[in-house]
């Protein structure tokens, strides 16, 4: 048996008892929202979650800023539901992350999976048009990402490139990280923007390894924050 094999072999093994730990504690994240939330507020989070499954709303992900207000009962409160997901993350945060999209107008659920668990969900080469897609918008500012960006970028020596960097981009579609960006000024281009889900995908751990990695040097959470602009999006420590 080579060592690639005992290594398959071991992982095997491993990501069985992973994955039932981590079950167990997200059960236990989710008996804590009863410390904080009302049995009506508990219900609507769990609204929230089911309806934040891509396959159960056809790409439409999570329940809409009216529907969760007429839920809550809070609908002429305007603080009421910044309070619902302050007090929401404060108890599943480790676990789960409540969003708002004000681009959608829409609440989302977001759970956070081990590294080994995601690379499941995405490729190599879809995490790093992610990654590129990320900085430009998150750090340059830049509203959309031309697909020839892209191609130029990552693909350009690639043999069908065009396909291969197509195939990656609807995989970060799929699960609500991108979408098309339609604007009649590209009616004949091909381009992409962040939503709120991709926009929070990355960790700040995952963001200041990426940065120290690029620098080549230790930066504060404060810095990378900084530099991905991620004041706005941060809630809470990891």
């Amino acid at each position: 048996m080579n060592h690639e094999e005992m290594r398959k072999q071991k992982e095997d093994r491993v990501e069985p008892a992973e994955n039932q730990a981590a079950e167990s504690q997200t059960l236990q994240a989710l008996q804590g929202l009863k410390g904080v939330l009302t049995p009506q507020e508990e219900l609507v989070f769990m609204n929230i979650l089911f309806s934040s499954s891509a396959t159960l709303r056809g790409g439409n992900f999570g329940l809409s800023r009216k529907e969760a207000e007429k839920q809550l009962g809070t609908a002429s409160d305007n603080d009421a539901l910044d309070s619902y997901i302050i007090r929401v993350n404060q108890a599943v945060g480790r676990y789960f992350k409540l969003i708002y999209d004000d681009r959608r107008d829409q609440l989302i659920v977001m759970m956070r999976v081990p590294a080994r668990t995601a690379r499941t969900t995405l490729s190599e080469e879809s995490l790093a048009l992610l990654l590129y897609i990320f900085y430009q918008q998150e750090v340059l500012q830049h509203e959309y990402t031309l697909f020839d960006q892209l191609l130029h970028a990552l693909g350009h020596e690639t043999t069908k490139a065009n396909q291969k960097l197509l195939n990656n981009l609807d995989a970060l579609k799929k699960i609500g990280a991108i979408e098309e960006y339609s604007d009649n000024e590209f009616s004949n281009e091909r381009a992409y923007q962040l939503t709120a889900i991709g926009a929070n995908l990355f960790s700040d751990s995952f963001l200041r390894r990426t940065a120290e990695f690029s620098q080549s040097n230790q930066l504060s959470k404060e810095e990378v924050l900084k530099f991905f602009r991620r004041y706005n999006l941060h809630t809470g420590g990891e």
